[in-house]
């Protein structure tokens, strides 16, 4: 083998995730901005509580749907065998 560290890592280099270059951005502006990327107010407790409860808010949408029962509209639950009152 005569490849050298630097070979190998120039034919794997790949262009960033969409996911990684927004990471980069939001590390950027916490840094800019003189905020912590840890610790009790820093920019991974926010990120952490910001995905976590649209992740949820997500799942329930997707389980309550709204149902017009005639008189009134009613939330139900979208489940099986069949929408039931939550």
């Amino acid at each position: 083998m005569t490849a050298t560290l630097d070979d190998v890592t120039k034919k794997g280099k790949r262009e960033p995730a969409a996911e990684e270059r927004a990471a980069e951005e939001m590390v950027a502006r916490a840094r800019e901005q003189g905020l912590s990327l840890t610790g009790p107010g820093g920019l991974l407790k926010q990120l952490t509580r910001t995905v976590l409860e649209t992740a949820l808010n997500q799942e329930m949408t997707g389980h309550l749907v709204m149902r017009n029962t005639g008189s009134q509209w009613r939330r139900t639950c979208a489940t099986a065998p069949g929408p039931r009152r939550c």
